[in-house]
């Protein structure tokens, strides 16, 4: 049973053959990823009920270094390259009509959003060649200053006021994108400031991973240029902004109106699974490779996707990431369903 488990991740596959299937045609077809995501997936999810059974102690020592797991996640990096250029490629056809390219770049904007979510499964290992593979799918969207402050900053003020990418209790989704993306990309930069400073380094060097970031950026912008012209580069930019915005959405809905508590010292207490958001949805869960048990994610960050838990404690949502991330586009159905909800885990928790 245990050998055979891996291969259930495999599902999160159906998403690259639906991408494939978005770029070869045309029509409704063009937004095959777009319906299969926030469609059909969101549908099943409420159709079967959730699954909150953990991996036993003995299981998860022997699922933990099972390589199967690693290369099915390695493996979505070179994928998300290929899905890029064929997407760029595709668009070069001269037949397409506006809503042939709506849906292609809607399509690829979706995927973009997983690529994000691949770099933050292998962002988090310990193995550098892993962290490596981590930044590379990040560039799919320019994000790869990301993974500095999801890391250093994110996981440290999760739940607190000087967390750009937690949402506050009445916050407005659109409103939060801006908010988030803007002070993220600050933050990484003053996060990798300090890391200097500490270091005895000059910001202004080679040892800036910033510096880098943003010059591989417009590096690999300016080869999309090169290959597929002006229109390939703004079709480039468009899906990438996309992805950024099917990242923040997916952070407003994780963490939002929770907060975490000063103690007397005036520190913030540690982060406890009851400050996220989680979702046991089998469909989402295998889609994104168990981000969705996100109060696992956040109360142990080295923890293998494969062996996430599900907690008690941990405040659920009423529906998967699909779902809830379609919900919050509506913000006052979202603050219908979610408000009580907030006060409710602030309630037991203080």
């Amino acid at each position: 049973m245990l050998a055979t488990r891996p291969l259930k991740y495999l599902f999160a596959y159906t998403a690259v053959i639906v991408g494939y299937i978005s770029f070869t045609y045309t029509g409704i077809w063009a937004f095959a990823t777009v319906l299969y995501a926030y469609a059909l997936i969101p549908l099943v999810e409420l159709l079967i009920k959730p699954n909150n059974k953990n991996l036993s102690q003995a299981e998860e020592e022997l699922v933990k270094d099972d390589r199967i797991y690693d290369w099915i996640i390695y493996l979505m990096v070179p994928i998300h390259f290929f899905l890029l250029f064929y997407f760029l490629y595709s668009m070069q056809d001269a037949t397409l009509s506006l809503a042939d390219i709506i849906g292609r770049t809607l399509s690829m904007g979706t995927i973009c959003g997983n690529a994000i979510n691949i770099g933050h499964e292998l962002g988090h290992r310990s193995k550098k060649y892993e962290q490596f593979l981590g930044k590379l799918v990040l560039l799919v969207t320019l994000m790869m200053h990301w993974y500095i402050e999801h890391n250093r900053g994110h996981h440290t003020r999760v739940a607190t006021d000087e967390d750009p990418a937690t949402a506050k209790k009445g916050d407005v989704l659109f409103v939060f994108w801006i908010r988030s993306m803007i002070f993220s990309y600050i933050s990484a930069w003053k996060l990798e400031a300090y890391r200097l400073f500490r270091k005895r380094k000059s910001f202004w060097s080679i040892h800036n991973e910033m510096i880098w970031f943003n010059v591989i950026h417009i590096s690999f912008t300016a080869l999309i240029y090169l290959i597929y012209g002006l229109s390939g580069m703004f079709y480039f930019l468009t899906v990438a902004v996309i992805g950024m915005i099917v990242l923040e959405t997916i952070n407003y809905i994780e963490h939002y109106g929770l907060v975490r508590n000063k103690n007397e010292s005036g520190n913030y207490e540690r982060v406890m699974p009851y400050h996220s958001w989680n979702s046991n949805h089998i469909i989402g869960r295998l889609m994104i490779f168990e981000l969705s048990r996100h109060s696992d994610h956040h109360f142990k960050a080295s923890r293998k996707y494969q062996i996430l838990k599900s907690y008690d404690e941990a405040p659920q949502m009423p529906t998967g990431y699909p779902g809830m991330m379609i919900l919050s586009l509506v913000p006052p159905l979202w603050f219908y369903v979610m408000n009580p909800r907030v006060d409710k885990v602030r309630a037991s928790v203080d």
